[in-house]
């Protein structure tokens, strides 16, 4: 190998060695954030001329070519009513995964939602789904229970329960939202603390980050009181509220 051949290599050799050490970590960080331990997808597939609805500047979620839809779902309610996917075509609504014994991320996420169903209370063509991790535990009645202590009136949030790997996949592979059992973790259940938020036709759908990225997700934790939080993690109820009044303006 000639000498200019050797500085190459050993210059591409550092290239790669400094990549390593500056930027991995720091994807890492932002993949292992405290309201999931385990990655959550991010489309690397979406095209600029393709994930943009022509009435908004939202992004749509694609993966493989395709625009991500909501999967049929079918479970029962607080009130013991079954509900589909259906149900919720014709409105603009917000998706999470908890569970009403989760002692961490949980109680924050539904107040954070409160303040959101506040906000579109008296729009009909708003709603929010909230399915349970732990249906074992969380009955319609335990739902409407706690319906009632957090406040949840809207007539188009369901609180959801059924067969727990049914709603597993749901969450993984339907929302790409990581939910688990782990015993090892306080509560013995991890998921995102993530929200997602679906148009009228039952697209994900989000908004782009600074980068010109969809953020595909919204952080479903810190409250617009807190701003941001210990971890230097903004509050992003606002954005998510600009977005629904946008979804709810699109034909």
């Amino acid at each position: 190998m000639s000498n200019k051949n050797k500085y190459s290599y050993v210059g591409i050799t550092l290239v790669i060695l400094v990549f390593g050490i500056i930027f991995i970590p720091k994807i890492v960080d932002r993949i292992s954030n405290k309201d999931v331990s385990r990655e959550e997808s991010r489309s690397t597939t979406l095209k600029p001329n393709e994930e943009r609805d022509a009435s908004s500047d939202l992004a749509y979620l694609v993966i493989n070519g395709e625009r991500k839809r909501v999967p049929e779902f079918k479970f029962i309610n607080q009130y013991r009513d079954t509900i589909t996917n259906e149900d919720y075509l014709g409105k603009v609504y917000v998706v999470e995964f908890f569970f009403t014994t989760c002692p961490t991320i949980c109680p924050r996420m539904n107040q954070n939602l409160v303040q959101i169903q506040n906000t579109f209370q008296s729009r009909e063509d708003f709603g929010i789904a909230s399915f349970t991790i732990t249906p074992h535990i969380d009955t319609p009645e335990v739902l409407k229970d706690y319906a009632q202590r957090y406040g949840i009136t809207h007539p188009n949030w369901h609180l959801m329960t059924g067969d727990q790997e049914t709603i597993y996949k749901l969450a993984n592979e339907g929302f790409n939202l990581y939910t688990a059992e782990d015993k090892s973790v306080e509560g013995g259940f991890e998921h995102s603390g993530n929200f997602a938020l679906i148009d009228k036709e039952g697209y994900i759908r989000s908004r782009y980050d600074k980068s010109g990225n969809p953020l595909i997700f919204y952080n479903g934790i810190v409250s617009e009181a807190e701003g941001v939080d210990d971890d230097g993690i903004s509050q992003e109820i606002t954005i998510l509220k600009e977005d629904i009044t946008k979804l709810l303006q699109e034909k």
